[in-house]
């Protein structure tokens, strides 16, 4: 009894170690380079524009652009969709080409060249306008952030999409420049369907980020989201070999 009761409590302990990984000093690791500083998980959102807050050296481990022609590592393209199972809506926020009035935003990794932190700031569409959850002339609710990452990790070249969960619930004012939501709505693809188009990759503890300039960045990378299949199996390999031990 002794010897399942350590067992439980090992495997109760693994669990919350890889929970907290999720999340490390306040930035969430995505399954590719960029940090979300902002917003948090669940956050309620509203006013005049979405932000949204990415680290793309990742906490400064990777140099910014332009990068050498054949980089250890890199991040080609960062597109990102605001989506809901819930509302069937798909808008885009950024697909890397700028729209009128900027109702879809350019390429992100362009944006404040100098900075390591880059700023996403998108007007709400039309549709989203209001205060508290949707009614039946609006589409609020809640979505996730979509972003999707198109780049290089220590000579590999990955696509990885990652959704952040938020709630479209605080007061959103109604304006006249706000552009229609049609004119950014596109079709709301299956989860089965985006996972099969990007790669199973989760950041694993200690992993460095190969630099550019002769070795790796400042540091070593962080957690990143551990799917079940990468917890699972990594709780059973250390609880067996404490069963050996005792």
């Amino acid at each position: 009894m002794a010897v399942l009761s350590r067992f439980y409590l090992l495997l109760v302990g693994l669990a919350r170690c890889l929970n907290a990984q999720q999340i490390v000093n306040g930035q969430i690791y995505t399954p590719g380079i960029a940090l979300v500083d902002a917003p948090q998980p669940n956050t309620p959102l509203g006013g005049d524009f979405l932000q949204v807050a990415l680290d793309v050296t990742s906490d400064g481990q990777l140099e910014l652009p332009p990068y050498p022609s054949n980089p250890n590592s890199a991040i080609w393209n960062i597109t990102i969709f605001l989506s809901s199972y819930t509302t069937g809506k798909n808008f885009t926020i950024s697909n890397g080409t700028a729209s009128t009035n900027n109702a879809s935003l350019g390429e992100i990794m362009t944006q404040e060249p100098s900075s390591t932190v880059k700023h996403v700031n998108w007007i709400w569409p039309d549709c989203l306008v209001g205060d508290g959850t949707s009614t039946g002339n609006t589409s609020r609710g809640a979505y996730n952030i979509s972003i999707r990452q198109n780049f290089r990790l220590n000579g590999t070249n990955m696509y990885t999409i990652f959704d952040l969960p938020i709630k479209v619930t605080n007061s959103i004012p109604e304006e006249s420049t706000r552009p229609s939501c049609d004119s950014l709505n596109n079709p709301l693809l299956d989860e089965a369907t985006l996972n099969a188009s990007a790669n199973n990759f989760t950041r694993i503890v200690g992993t460095a980020i190969q630099g550019n300039k002769g070795g790796s960045g400042n540091g070593l990378g962080g957690a990143g989201m551990l799917d079940w299949r990468t917890s699972v199996h990594g709780i059973w390999i250390v609880a067996f070999g404490f069963l050996f031990m005792l």
